[in-house]
This record gives structure tokens, C-alpha cells and sequence, in this order.
């Protein structure tokens, strides 16, 4: 089979590989679609991947076409998303129901082939069926919606709250249309890419803008999200939440990213500075969610590319270019 193949630091080619062969409780996809991410270009500079090369690809839905001789509740031709988390289940945090933290924490596309290729292996455990209504490339998407979905288990209620999102690309938009679903009483969105802020404003943001300074909000914002990863978002973020508020760090960052805080301010104000890491029991919630509505594949995804095309698609996903971005094997 062709696929898209990483198979160094800063290189990447399309090769042919041989085709996968499931395991007893195993499922082979057919690849209809795979979104580009921060974390391939991550494995692209040398992080996260144990070992290159690698299949990238963790965002990413198809047809099976092969099953496990164990495999039971699917069938040859379901259409299905496929969850990539790969948990160890005995581990102290697996048993602790922390998954996400696994101490032997794998993911298809990650550390184990992905579905940047025209087929990909994934337990059937993993595997969502699609209602006939959800366009199969379109599934791709709910993998990064359930990384939002599990933002906003992190951040427990946020109804009433005013909300000020760094970023609008794909993941800073899925934040807010999240934080509208769940009751904020305002969210605000900055970014330094006016067509980015264009697509936020069509979202029904209340305020886009290319500085938090050029926003109202004297008190301040209840609860502040980057969605970027950026050293300079980040530290001017943590410098806009108001008393009592929340800092939630969704966007992945590099290794080596560092900001400041201030200790005293932190506790003489109660502010909350917390994480969300990945994919955790928010998958099934996020199809769920993805069905009925809660976003628009045809706003949110801006390019569909041949997989020939992968190392355009990881070009223009650096360059800021578009929103979502999949390459199509």
C-alpha cells in the first residue's frame, strides 16, 4: 500500500509499505481521510515518536475491510472513527482511571502506524460506527473534538463564564463552539491571523481580535484557554485571568516552551493553572456530539489533499494556512 512515511527528522516521503494485518481483536481500515495536527509536525522535528520511521496520521476515519478472527460487533464495510489512544490498562494511572497519563502510553500515528496511508490497523475496541448521516471523511475530525471534550472535563462547569481563546485554528474554533454549547456568558478569541479571526467571527465569537489589549474586559476573563502552544501566547495569557479565574494550557507546545508565572498573584487571587492532555473516556461523547451537530466539517476542514500531497499538507499547516487540513489516501 502507498503511505506517507516520516522517516527522519525534518524528512518525510511516500512510499509503498506493506498492507496491515490485524490481530485477533484487530480491525483493518480502509483510510478515507486523515487530518494533519501539531503533533505530526512534532514527530516531524523528533519529539514524541520513540522511533523513526513511522506511519503519522492519529486523526483519521475509514470503511473496514479486514477483521481479527476474535473481532465481534463489526463487520466488513462499517464505517468507523478510530480512536488512537493505545493504553497499557495495568499501570498505575490505568488503574487509577487516568488513562491519558499511561505510563506505557502509545498511539496509532504516534508510535505505531497511522492513517496517513491507504490502510491502518486499530483494535475494534477503539472503533466508532458512523450513522448514515456523518460523511466518513468528515469522522476524521472527531478525534480533535475529543481532545476539546476532554478541555472541558478538565475545567468542570463554565456556565456564565467570560472566556478569552488564544488561537482559532481548528482547535481554538472546537473550544469555542464548545464553550457556547456549556454556557459562557461571552468568548473572545485572539489571534495574529486576520483569515483565521474571519472564520471565529462566522462561529458567532463575541469579540475576535488581534491583541487582548484590543478587548473590553477590565476584569479581566474567568477562564483563559491557549489553543496555540506559543511561548508568547501562553505568557500573555496567564497575565489575563481575573480573580478566582482559570488557565487551562490545551495547546501542545514544544519541549523546550518555558513562560513565568507569579506565585503570590496565583495565591492571593486563587488562580487555577491546569492542563489537558490528549483523549480520556471523551471519544464515544465527541461522535456523539460530532452526529448531532455541535460542528461544521464544511467550516472547519479547508483542505482536502491527495496523500501524495503530505508534505504540502505539513507545509501549509505550518505556514498557518487554512483550518483543518486532510490529506486523503
Amino acid at each position: 500500500m502507498r503511505a506517507a512515511v516520516i522517516t527522519g527528522v525534518g524528512q518525510s516521503e511516500i512510499t509503498e509499505v506493506d498492507d496491515p494485518r490485524p490481530g485477533p481483536r484487530e480491525v483493518v481500515v480502509d483510510v478515507a481521510a486523515c487530518g494533519i495536527c501539531g503533533t505530526d509536525l512534532h514527530i516531524l522535528q523528533g519529539e514524541f515518536a520513540p522511533t523513526l520511521p513511522i506511519i503519522p496520521g492519529h486523526e483519521f476515519a475509514g470503511e473496514i475491510v479486514e477483521l481479527g478472527s476474535d473481532v465481534s460487533g463489526l463487520r466488513i464495510g462499517d464505517r468507523v472513527a478510530v480512536d488512537p489512544s493505545l493504553y497499557c490498562y495495568e499501570c498505575y494511572y490505568c488503574r487509577r482511571g487516568r488513562n491519558n497519563l499511561c505510563e506505557r502510553w502509545n498511539a496509532i500515528g504516534v508510535s505505531e502506524p497511522g492513517g496517513a496511508a491507504e490502510y491502518a490497523k486499530a483494535p475494534a475496541s477503539n472503533c466508532i460506527k458512523l450513522p448514515d448521516h456523518v460523511r466518513t471523511s468528515d469522522a476524521a475530525l472527531i478525534e480533535p473534538l475529543s481532545c476539546a471534550v476532554r478541555g472541558y472535563d478538565v475545567l468542570k462547569s463554565q456556565l456564565a463564564n467570560n472566556v478569552l481563546i488564544y488561537g482559532s485554528g481548528t482547535m481554538g474554533l472546537m473550544m469555542l463552539e464548545l464553550a457556547k454549547r456549556v454556557g459562557a456568558a461571552s468568548v473572545d478569541v485572539v489571534d495574529l491571523n486576520p483569515e483565521r479571526l474571519e472564520t471565529a467571527r462566522r462561529l458567532g465569537v463575541t469579540a475576535a481580535a488581534l491583541s487582548a489589549d484590543d478587548l473590553d474586559r477590565p476584569r479581566l476573563w474567568d477562564l483563559v484557554i491557549d489553543a496555540t502552544g506559543n511561548a508568547k501566547a501562553i505568557q500573555d495569557g496567564l497575565s489575563r485571568v481575573g480573580k478566582g479565574g482559570t488557565f487551562l494550557q490545551f495547546g501542545v507546545s514544544d519541549y523546550a516552551t518555558r513562560a513565568t508565572i507569579e506565585p503570590y498573584k496565583i495565591y492571593n487571587q486563587e488562580i487555577t493553572i491546569t492542563g489537558s492532555m490528549a483523549v480520556l473516556h471523551s471519544y464515544e461523547r465527541a461522535a456523539a456530539l460530532f452526529a448531532n451537530g455541535v460542528i461544521d466539517p464544511d467550516v472547519f476542514i479547508s483542505d482536502r489533499l491527495p496523500l501524495e500531497d503530505y508534505s504540502l499538507a505539513l507545509q501549509r499547516f505550518t505556514q498557518g494556512l487554512g483550518r483543518k487540513i486532510q490529506v486523503l489516501p
